[in-house]
Order: C-alpha cells, then structure tokens, then sequence
C-alpha cells in the first residue's frame, strides 16, 4: 500500500484528524489503486468522485472507531 498515507487516529495522532488530513489520505489512495497522479480530463469526474466517497468513508471509519485508553490520553 502506500507509505505516504499516515495513521489517523489516536495515538498515532495526539490531535483529532482534519477534513484536510482525511482528504489527503484519500488522494493518496485513489493515486495508489489508479495509477494516476492527476487523471486525464476525461477521468477527472470518477478521479474526484472516488476521492470524495472515500474521505467520507474514512471520517466514518474514524467516527466509529473506538480506541481503548484514548479517552485516557485526551485532556481534561
């Protein structure tokens, strides 16, 4: 898989992940499993598309994950 796309969670990540973060990974994905770094205009719609729907199934990911001793780590 691809080396560049960074944990998102607790305790990789001692902040909570950004719209931008989940973004980026999901590009890095779709890159990865296209072989694209940019697509051609006429691929462009499915490229985008494919970024936006797996961004979204990240924050879900994310939203659902229950990390043991996370809650422990935040701040008070």
């Amino acid at each position: 898989m691809c080396r560049s796309i960074k944990t998102l969670r607790p305790p990789a990540m001692p902040e909570e992940a950004t719209e931008e973060d989940m973004r980026a990974a999901a590009l890095q994905y779709v890159r990865k499993v296209s072989g694209f770094r940019a697509p051609a205009e006429h691929n462009r719609e499915v490229f985008e598309r494919a970024v936006d729907e797996i961004a979204e199934a990240t924050r879900a990911l994310l939203d659902g994950l229950e990390v043991r001793g996370a809650a422990a780590r935040k701040p008070a």
